[in-house]
């Protein structure tokens, strides 16, 4: 059987904000988004704390700022990067004569909260993630970035020709629309799920820890084999919430523990696979920052990258250079997919690989990558599959 991690990038509708081919431009919205819903859910509301909010909705768009002050954005639809909801009580006064201004005290004031404007996936860019999936013919899938269950099943019936018979997806910590899910053939059986949102952060009271979710999957295989699965999409590298690298950290060491329950309970065959979002350090290939408790020397889990069986770090068209990443250019330090296997898992691999076919490389690049070959429908960035290459084992199981 073939088992892959792939970052698909949503697969019909993504927050304008993050979309790849205007990321330095999104990124301040990104930014704003967190501050915003940070401070919105501070019980009271500071002087500060208004100041900043009503700086997020300016960046944002919500707000535009004109020569006589703030105004709200009278084409939000068009030129804005998110939109304010508020579905109960007041949250933000815009009179005639005066800047809008925040009048809710505290959380319990309002209910409401910013949401990220979405737009629809390149047409061409969707029909190569479905290539991609097609041709990678993975019996059992990680899905990391689709938006929800019912995209899952509706991209798998109408641009898979139904390959999988089972679609599955537990929605996750992250507003934006970006959750973990599963597909499977009718040879693999879903047994249970064990969803780990609720996980408190236990360095922040009162935070959940994961970005997404961790969920754990029990999969039953012909013959009877159990095959437990937890799939990953770590915190990001994004510092617009401050340094994400302590948050990563707590959270590899949660994967790693659970994975240790597992292991004491008797499960044999476990794999740990997604976006890690980080790779090696440039300096020591051989250490991962924030990803020690998976990667680093004296972990149980054996790294895909690290089996003889494991090929195709080398595209054919590749001059030489090793391309051992999976995300953009794919250097070392991009590498941030990854398929973990407990021993007796590693042992039962047969092969694999990094599949770049639908990878168009660095966004701003105007030209097809030289180091692999992609798709010839694949003639800008925006019609990539995804700024991920997917990574994938065989096993004989």
């Amino acid at each position: 059987m073939r088992l892959a991690t792939f970052n698909v990038e949503n697969l019909f509708a993504r927050a304008k904000a993050m979309d790849s081919t205007v990321r330095e431009a999104g990124q301040p919205a990104l930014a704003a988004f967190e501050v915003f819903n940070r401070i919105a859910a501070h019980d009271e509301y500071s002087p500060q704390d208004k100041t900043e909010m009503l700086d997020a909705l300016v960046t944002l768009g919500v707000l535009v700022q004109t020569r006589d002050g703030r105004r709200l954005n009278p084409r939000q639809f068009d030129t804005a990067w998110a939109l304010l909801r508020e579905n109960r009580g007041d949250f933000l006064a815009a009179p005639a004569d005066r800047e809008p201004h925040i009048v809710a005290g505290g959380r319990g004031d309002w209910t409401g909260w910013v949401e990220l404007i979405t737009e629809p996936v390149d047409e061409t860019g969707t029909r190569m993630t479905a290539r991609v999936i097609g041709d990678l013919a993975a019996d059992v899938l990680c899905l990391v970035e689709a938006e929800n269950r019912p995209a899952l099943v509706r991209f798998n019936d109408e641009l898979l020709g139904r390959r999988y018979e089972h679609a599955m997806l537990v929605d996750g910590n992250d507003p934006r629309g970006i959750d973990v899910g599963l597909l499977c053939t009718g040879a693999v059986g879903i047994d249970w799920v064990r969803s780990h949102v609720d996980v408190p952060d236990p360095a922040v009271p009162g935070k959940r820890l994961f970005s997404r979710d961790c969920p754990l999957y029990k999969l039953r295989l012909d013959g009877g084999t159990d095959l437990y699965l937890l799939l990953n999409h770590l915190k990001s590298q994004s510092f617009a919430s401050g340094d994400p690298d302590p948050l990563r950290t707590r959270q590899s060491t949660e994967v790693r523990a659970i994975y240790d329950r597992l292991r004491a309970d008797g499960a044999e065959y476990v794999a740990v696979l997604g976006d890690f979002n980080k790779g090696p350090d440039r300096k020591d290939p051989k250490h991962h920052p924030t990803l020690e408790p998976l990667l680093d020397a004296g972990t149980p889990l054996v790294s895909c990258y690290d089996l003889d069986a494991f090929g195709g770090l080398f595209d054919p068209r590749d001059t030489g250079r090793e391309r051992p990443g999976t995300f953009q250019s794919c250097t070392i330090a991009n590498r941030l997919d990854y398929i973990l296997l407990s021993p007796e898992l590693a042992a039962k691999v047969t092969g694999g690989g990094v599949f770049r076919k639908g990878l168009w490389g660095s966004p701003e690049n105007k030209t097809p990558p030289k180091l692999w070959g992609v798709y010839p429908e694949l003639t800008a960035a925006r019609h990539a599959a995804s700024d991920h290459a997917a990574v994938w084992v065989d096993l004989d199981i």
